[in-house]
């Protein structure tokens, strides 16, 4: 069995073979371009989610991002892709990219940067990975991988597999937001600049780019640069390697002004992002007198954060104090409807009151934006209490297939509930 599955493997390959339109080069590929567009569109909104959502505080620095993004996109090699650009509420320096143009640059890289061109450096090299079919690459090995697992599957006679939930997210873009090797990161620095010069920007900010990173590794004392590290890693070779490239190009803009008059308002704000941190640090702690005073702080700076008031809610929540958590969730909820944290939260706090009613409803737009653990734990209890046994069971069972503490508690509630199953 296994030497015709090896001829059929051979045979799909050589008809898979297809170009690189960033390099030239044949590769095998197993995922069409309509693929690509489809797990980009299925997965962003997600991945935002996940990792902060949008940032909302000056709106007008998302609209500036994606002119900078849809200026070099119109230089790519693949034009048609229906490219996106978001900036996501996130401290940790780092920006990515999903397949069919999908990307997304944090608010904490953006204020490590100095010009325009820098911008580009990045928007550049995201815009290679999603040109270049990067994601896709990574996807074509899980699948030629996963097909000879099957195989072996089949072969023993077993076809279950257990569910891809995971850190409480149900579901989640982690496997498209791929761990790019060397070879792609450097292909992804090279035609980044040539795009770069392309739509008019000084290359010498992609070497300068390379040596902040370079900067940032050595400095990383906590997880903050663990996302950057492993998704975009710097070193020497990558500076050096940009410099040749560099020295071969042309001279170009850098818009240092408008960069900096751009992000001016993430700059003014950088002192109350700072006493957010510290206030995250204090709590895991358990010093909670002092996260309350820093957070507290924090929003004093910048009150329309929602951020704060999310973190501000969650210190409440861990010292029983539901009444002053839901004020706080109901504040970031106003300020930011579209993120599923304010919501989550907002719910759990109305459900700890049994205000179950209204803890449905914003548990519910949790879960519309962001299937979580915790969320559906949540709805099994409020479930529960009114008496919907096969709905509270509905969502248990979500809850125990996802593992961990909870899974454990709600496999508990399940055998309680549905003693006979």
């Amino acid at each position: 069995m296994f030497r015709v599955f090896f001829i059929v493997c051979i045979i799909v390959l050589f008809q898979a073979c297809a170009v690189n339109p960033v390099t030239g080069e044949r590769e095998v590929s197993l995922v069409s371009h309509q693929e690509e567009i489809s797990i980009g569109e299925q997965h962003y909104l997600s991945s935002q989610q996940q990792q902060g959502g949008v940032y909302l505080v000056d709106p007008e620095l998302n609209r500036y991002v994606q002119e900078v993004g849809a200026k070099l996109a119109a230089v790519s090699d693949r034009k048609d892709l229906p490219y996106e650009f978001v900036v996501l509420d996130n401290d940790v320096p780092n920006a990515w990219a999903l397949p069919g143009g999908k990307i997304a640059i944090n608010r904490g890289l953006l204020v490590h940067l100095d010009d325009e061109a820098q911008l580009a450096a990045v928007m550049g090299h995201e815009i290679v990975h999603a040109a270049a079919r990067h994601g896709a690459q990574k996807m074509t090995q899980q699948k030629m991988i996963g097909a000879g697992a099957a195989a072996a599957t089949f072969a023993a006679g077993d076809s279950e597999y257990a569910p891809l939930i995971g850190g409480g997210i149900m579901g989640g873009a982690a496997l498209y937001q791929a761990h790019y090797g060397r070879s792609q990161e450097l292909e992804s620095d090279k035609y980044g600049m040539k795009y770069m010069v392309a739509a008019g920007y000084e290359p010498q900010a992609a070497v300068e780019l390379q040596e902040t990173f370079v900067k940032l590794s050595g400095g990383a004392k906590s997880d903050m640069f663990s996302a950057l590290l492993a998704s975009h890693p710097p070193s020497q070779e990558r500076v050096e390697k940009n410099q040749q490239m560099a020295n071969k190009l042309p001279a170009g803009k850098r818009y240092r002004d408008r960069y900096q008059k751009a992000t001016k308002q993430i700059r003014i704000d950088a002192p109350a992002y700072s006493k957010h941190i510290a206030a995250s640090q204090a709590a895991s702690k358990k010093d909670w007198g002092q996260a309350q005073k820093l957070v507290a702080e924090a929003i004093k700076l910048q009150p329309k954060e929602s951020l704060f008031h999310i973190t501000q809610g969650q210190f409440y929540m861990a010292q029983q104090q539901p009444q002053k958590a839901e004020a706080s969730f109901r504040k970031a909820s106003q300020l930011n409807p579209q993120y599923f944290a304010s919501e989550l939260g907002l719910g759990a706090a109305l459900a700890t009151q049994k205000k179950d009613k209204e803890a449905k409803s914003a548990l519910l737009k949790s879960v519309k934006l962001l299937p979580t653990q915790t969320a559906y734990w949540q709805l099994g209890g409020v479930e529960e209490r009114a008496g919907n046994k096969s709905k509270a069971i509905e969502y248990y069972q979500a809850v125990a297939q996802a593992g961990g503490e909870l899974g454990k508690a709600a496999t508990a509630k399940l055998g309680k509930l549905n003693p006979a199953q």
